[in-house]
């Protein structure tokens, strides 16, 4: 009630995601009372659901009785958050936080692979790698056995290239050297040295790999690291 009256104040619209029917049928009755314009974003869809399911909603909000809300579940929420605001090289001076550190050149599927692992509970970073840039110096002074190299091939990375230069509508005189084969190469040969600098960080193939399968290399890697368990030939490509 004291929400429905500040927005009386205010002249806001509520939106408002109630569980409780008698909380949401409160939150009704007294926004059409005081003329509060509102709406009740999950009501009608859970009320499709229960007639096509032939069920009766529950009425309990997450978090009440019989629904706990596990560490697990907050843990998994805060990786997720840290990992999206550690994408594609964004604040590096945070990497040290990370659990899992992902680089290679654009278009490796360091995104998708991040939240994969976000999901599961571990705090992820990735770092592009781009010809020509520097790359941060916080990426060397992390933890390198928490750092991991993504590559491809050099055909479908082209391929990937072209239909993601083609989604954005760039014209075959814009961005060229993006998805050109010779500069294609350059960068995975770039990439290449810089993981041959650091022989500690895994190389992974992502050719003809599902963002599950890579997922499970690094999280098998990740783990026998944690573990301490001799890795045969560290600097192999995965």
């Amino acid at each position: 009630m004291e929400i429905i009256k500040q927005a009386v104040k205010d002249g806001a619209l509520l939106v408002y995601t109630l569980a409780d029917s008698s909380l949401s049928s409160t939150a009704e009755k007294a926004c059409k009372l005081w003329g509060v314009p509102s709406t009740n974003v999950l009501g009608p869809i859970t009320e499709d659901i229960a007639s096509h399911l032939g069920v009766s909603p529950s009425g309990l909000p997450r978090g009440a009785s019989g629904i706990p809300l596990s560490d697990d579940y907050f843990r998994r929420i805060e990786a997720i958050e840290f990992t999206i605001k550690q994408d594609d090289g964004a604040s590096p001076q945070n990497l040290a936080k990370a659990d899992i550190v992902l680089t290679g050149v654009s278009r490796t599927g360091k995104t998708p692979l991040s939240i994969y692992l976000a999901q599961k509970g571990y705090k992820v970073a990735n770092v592009p790698i781009v010809m020509g840039v520097e790359m941060p110096r916080t990426l060397f002074q992390v933890d390198p056995k928490k750092v991991f190299g993504l590559t491809i091939n050099h055909g479908v990375l082209q391929d990937i290239r072209k239909t993601r230069a083609k989604t954005l509508g760039f014209s075959s005189g814009s961005r060229t050297n993006y998805s050109e084969m010779d500069y294609i190469r350059g960068e995975l040969e770039f990439a290449g040295r810089l993981f041959a600098q650091n022989p500690v960080w895994p190389v992974i193939d992502v050719t003809a790999k599902a963002v599950e399968e890579t997922a499970a290399v690094v999280l098998r890697l990740f783990h026998d690291r944690k573990n301490k368990y001799t890795m045969s030939s560290i600097s192999k490509r995965y």
